[in-house]
């Protein structure tokens, strides 16, 4: 069983993903401090100078913090876009397979060929016999 483990474990993929999971939580904290602490900032004074982030309201007992969601709306945002253009990046780094030259199977046209020629033989000897025995 460690065996199968130290195999699984030593594929790229599992530590291609263990890394990308690790530099992705990295990266939110990143994204999270630049939505904070510039963007919404920034969106305040467009919007005249109102922090947002503090946005809630009460429905008697609960809290509805609508800011806290814009946030995180935008973190998402942010991220996805990022994450796309990484993926457009590296799409343009790798070379492309090139594809290989798809040769038309003929068999069912031949098939058919060889068919319509032993009807046509058939048509062709049938005739010729009924012709032979008058």
């Amino acid at each position: 069983m460690i065996k199968e483990f130290k195999e699984f474990i030593s594929r790229g993929n599992v530590l291609d993903l263990a890394v990308g999971v690790i530099i992705g939580g990295a990266f939110t904290s990143i994204v999270k401090a630049l939505v904070n602490y510039l963007i919404n900032p920034l969106i305040g004074l467009c919007v005249g100078g109102i922090d947002f982030s503090d946005w809630s309201f009460k429905v008697f007992d609960a809290t509805f913090k609508i800011g806290s969601f814009i946030n995180s709306v935008i973190n998402f945002l942010i991220i996805a876009f990022v994450v796309f253009l990484i993926v457009k990046f590296v799409n343009k780094l790798m070379p492309q397979k090139e594809e290989e030259e798809v040769i038309p199977d003929n068999t069912e046209l031949y098939l058919k060929e060889i068919r319509d020629a032993l009807v046509n033989k058939s048509d062709s000897s049938t005739f010729s016999n009924e012709e032979h025995n008058k």
